[in-house]
């Protein structure tokens, strides 16, 4: 074989090998959006307890579940209590939602999610603790809907986004070759 039908060849598996990966990345996305939608629903559980059974201030509140929880989201709720003490004339709605846009670019959550989330902030810190309570509850049967209809679909998901992935690659090395 000359020079040209081996690098034909290379080429052909690097598609090959791209494209299946971009598949495989996609399948462990869509479970990492489900893993932090859980993730989540836990930590808005924990919010509820603090701020109504132990009488924690929403600056508290926040960064105690914050601490309880690693990752993204648990940076999240601990920056929100940091930007809540450092400026507190700053209305709530106003920090939660630039705080939730910093971490939209390093989590899987869907636009979707992130729009939940940041209208979550818009019922939360001024309001009494029975509004509050009912805000968090709304939420989080938002979560456990979605999340109902995410882990329904996974299986069928990352199959798919895998299969598609490594035909996409044959399809392409075999129109490039």
């Amino acid at each position: 074989m000359s020079i040209q039908g081996w690098m034909k060849v290379l080429g052909a598996a690097c598609i090959l090998w791209g494209a299946a990966g971009t598949g495989i990345w996609f399948a462990g996305r869509y479970k990492q959006r489900i893993q932090e939608l859980e993730q989540l629903k836990q930590m808005v559980f924990l919010l509820k307890g603090q701020i109504l059974y132990a009488s924690a201030p929403l600056p508290e509140a926040l960064e105690t579940v914050g601490k309880r929880v690693d990752g993204i989201l648990g940076k999240l709720f601990q920056e929100t209590a940091a930007s809540l003490q450092q400026q507190p004339g700053d209305p709530f709605p106003v920090i939660w939602k630039r705080c939730v846009s910093e971490i939209s670019g390093h989590s899987a959550l869907s636009k979707m999610d992130m729009q939940a989330l940041e209208n979550l902030g818009d019922h939360l810190g001024f309001l009494d603790r029975e509004t509050q309570e009912r805000t968090l509850l709304l939420y989080l049967e938002q979560v456990d809907a979605q999340l109902e209809v995410l882990r329904e679909h996974r299986q069928e998901r990352c199959r798919l986004y895998t299969s598609l992935g490594v035909m996409g690659g044959l399809f392409l090395a075999v129109i490039l070759v």
